[in-house]
């Protein structure tokens, strides 16, 4: 069953396309079916339907009542595990 992860930042271009890409790996490393959409922040809310987790490159205030994970340690490279491992958490439940 595919999984659908929301990669979000200010513009849709460029973090969001790192973190997306870092997610997409992630996926095919531990053997799951990932579907990406990306989007600005202020686009999150239109593409919650069937989705799994948010992963924002930017701050969100929102709770949308899923998970929401930054995507920034792709960006930075500081605490990728970390945020590999809770993503695998929201993922494989």
């Amino acid at each position: 069953m595919k999984k659908k992860v929301i990669v979000a930042c200010g513009g849709a271009v460029a973090t969001s396309t790192i973190a997306a890409n870092a997610v997409k790996e992630l996926g095919k490393k531990n053997g799951i079916d990932i579907e990406i959409c990306q989007c600005r922040i202020s686009e999150i809310e239109s593409n919650l339907d069937n989705a799994a987790l948010i992963v924002p490159t930017s701050r969100v205030k929102r709770d949308y009542g899923i998970p929401c994970i930054t995507g920034m340690p792709f960006v930075s490279g500081v605490g990728v595990e970390k945020t590999e491992k809770a993503m695998l958490e929201v993922l494989q439940a």
